[in-house]
């Protein structure tokens, strides 16, 4: 009797689960696919034109990048801090928390159109070298990530200020925050790749 009730016990002890939707899953590997095959055609290139893309690379601001980098890994973190506050039914405080990753976001948008501006100006463009055109290519391929990382972030704010989301309901919660996270870790491997190391 007692091992029945043990057994009985341990089959209804919740296991680990995928947090957010399948789908979003599906959809991050494939968008990590996609940066992976434009990073290994970015490291091809170099390889073949070593001492042009370190002098290139040295006219990049990458004080701006540390900034932005700062920004999304800032963000990241107010993004599960308003899922931690979610899962507690503080709708109030998991809607500050995504307000203020929202607004490094647009932060981080703010500082790359100055970074693009700038480029612009010196007469940076997709055909004036190898370097700017995966510079421009990649950077503006995760820029556009960013802007719907926002939209997403803009949406988890209304529903949590509607109190839509706590314990028995964090899917869309839970979705949003891994595609936002994917967004940071792109970044993480984007900045080093094109920024820094030479």
């Amino acid at each position: 009797m007692e091992n029945t009730r043990n057994t009985a016990t341990l089959a209804a002890a919740p296991g680990p689960r995928l947090a957010g939707d399948l789908a979003i899953w599906f959809f991050i590997l494939a968008e990590l696919l996609a940066f992976g095959v434009f990073f290994a055609a970015y490291a091809f290139t170099r390889a073949k034109n070593l001492e042009l893309f370190n002098v290139e690379q040295q006219a990049l601001n990458r004080g701006a990048g540390v900034i932005n980098t700062m920004l999304l890994l800032t963000a990241s973190y107010f993004v599960v801090r308003a899922v931690q506050a979610a899962e507690r039914a503080a709708s109030a405080q998991s809607a500050r928390w995504l307000l203020a990753a929202i607004c490094c976001g647009l932060g981080f948008i703010g500082v790359k159109l100055t970074e693009y501006s700038a480029a612009f100006a010196h007469g940076v463009s997709l055909s004036s070298s190898p370097f700017h055109m995966f510079y421009l290519s990649l950077t503006f391929f995760h820029f556009m990530h960013v802007i719907l990382g926002l939209v997403i972030l803009l949406a988890l704010w209304n529903g949590a200020r509607k109190g839509r989301y706590h314990a028995g309901d964090m899917n869309g919660m839970e979705t949003g925050a891994a595609y936002w996270h994917m967004v940071d870790l792109v970044w993480l491997i984007l900045f080093p790749l094109v920024y820094v190391i030479n």
